[in-house]
């Protein structure tokens, strides 16, 4: 029906994805304004259902209620439904539908399976959507066994399955939701090694993107992975280490983080809040109480996110490392940017410019209209929250619960820009690109 739908309409590519991830949220927000939703029997109200909804399909995390307290059974299948839709995408799980009843697919449909994708052409497409969905399957199913092993032993047995494959499922789509009650996400098992290396294995894997994961499948038999893999295995390893460092030395002497904790915790929570930001959400740390020097490295590494191809969000860790190499090849007067010795396009430099100055836009936009919608609250909270809403993290300094509904909207608005991405929507809305005829004159200006 929605694919006749966007057929009639003639819609392309990237109106329909922005048009899907719309129906299938204003699809949720109604689901979760049912009485069988919440466990006081009444629902939640239109505005707080649709947050909840846009968090949940946009994998960011960001909460106006507690979801293990506040929903019952249903309403958190239903969230669990979002996030797995939002973080594979609804093309990808028909084009999945599709293979199981032997139906075709069409070329319309393989392009719009290569714009959800972000793949550079149509090749291979249809066994990539395949293999992400057996990779998610598998994936999510041994974090679910071993989550739900060890949640057993502090719940009953069949209680702590459905917790290990909710947040298996949750993690591994970097979305950040959790059941374990009054908003304390994973700080429960901030120094046990199971959950947090469990954890912290399923937010790395949905963060590299699923190109990655199958060039690394494949490995074995083709002993090779392309620059794009290197590149994004080598940003994802230095911001791990880079932030789990930091963390570790800034708060180190926290009473309220680190301090108390065994020098294993320490590094086990230093680690899980260096991998978290890339786009998860959930945490072990209380992010309030953690020191405003460590948040700025947080906002940092929050607004770089996860790989393209991923669950994640973010101006992403090969944009990052094409504006660092460009950076660092004017510093050492090189023409070219090389990775691995292979030479970065031009093009690459300019729309990794576009997409990070856009991010940047944003961030600063929605702090900017946060500082007036909720006024006395802190600047930093606001713009930890902006940051947090746009790379579609989840992480929150508290503010979330205490938004204005001018506020809610506003994050909401966010939340969905980051996840479909800010050139995605700008392409959804404008004009077809126009040939140029002619070209203007070379002009020179003074930089820096």
């Amino acid at each position: 029906m929605v694919k006749r739908l966007f057929d009639t309409f003639h819609l392309d590519p990237p109106k329909i994805l922005v048009l899907g991830f719309a129906l299938i949220i204003f699809l949720g927000a109604f689901l979760l304004t049912l009485p069988a939703a919440t466990v006081d029997g009444l629902g939640l109200s239109w505005l707080n259902a649709l947050f909840t909804a846009t968090s949940a399909t946009c994998v960011t995390g960001l909460v106006v209620v507690d979801t293990g307290s506040t929903f019952t059974l249903f309403g958190q299948l239903v969230i669990l439904s979002l996030i797995q839709v939002g973080g594979l995408g609804f093309m990808t799980f028909s084009t999945f539908f599709a293979f199981l009843v032997g139906k075709r697919i069409s070329l319309r449909e393989r392009l719009l399976l290569q714009e959800s994708l972000n793949q550079v052409s149509m090749e291979g497409v249809v066994r990539l959507a395949r293999r992400i969905m057996l990779f998610t399957i598998a994936i999510e199913s041994a974090g679910g066994l071993l989550l739900g092993w060890r949640f057993s032993f502090d719940m009953p047995a069949g209680r702590a399955f459905y917790y290990g494959f909710f947040h298996s499922i949750s993690n591994f789509n970097n979305a950040g939701f959790d059941l374990m009650g009054d908003f304390a996400s994973l700080t429960y098992y901030v120094e046990d090694p199971l959950v947090n290396l469990v954890v912290c294995t399923l937010i790395i894997l949905g963060g590299i993107g699923f190109i990655v994961m199958s060039e690394l499948y494949e490995y074995r038999h083709t002993k090779r992975l392309s620059l794009h893999a290197k590149v994004v295995l080598a940003t994802t390893a230095f911001l791990l280490a880079f932030g789990t460092v930091l963390i570790f030395l800034m708060e180190y002497t926290n009473p309220k983080t680190l301090q108390p904790l065994s020098l294993v915790g320490k590094v086990l929570a230093s680690l899980y809040q260096s991998v978290t930001p890339r786009t998860a959400g959930s945490n072990t740390l209380s992010i309030g109480d953690l020191q405003q020097t460590t948040l700025l490295l947080i906002i940092f590494l929050m607004f770089i996110g996860a790989s393209p191809g991923s669950t994640g969000g973010g101006i992403k860790t090969t944009t990052f490392a094409t504006l660092l190499g460009a950076v660092f090849s004017q510093i050492r007067g090189k023409e070219d940017v090389i990775f691995f010795r292979q030479r970065i396009l031009p093009s690459m430099i300019y729309k990794s410019l576009t997409v990070t100055v856009s991010g940047l836009f944003v961030v600063m936009l929605v702090t900017m209209l946060l500082t007036v919608t909720e006024r006395g609250i802190d600047f930093l909270m606001i713009l930890f929250e902006a940051t947090s809403a746009f790379a579609t993290t989840g992480l929150s300094m508290g503010l979330t619960p205490h938004l204005s509904p001018i506020g809610k909207i506003i994050i909401m608005l966010t939340m969905f820009a980051g996840r479909l991405g800010p050139l995605t929507i700008a392409f959804a809305l404008a004009q077809r690109k126009q040939k140029e005829y002619f070209r203007y004159p070379k002009g020179k200006i003074m930089i820096g």
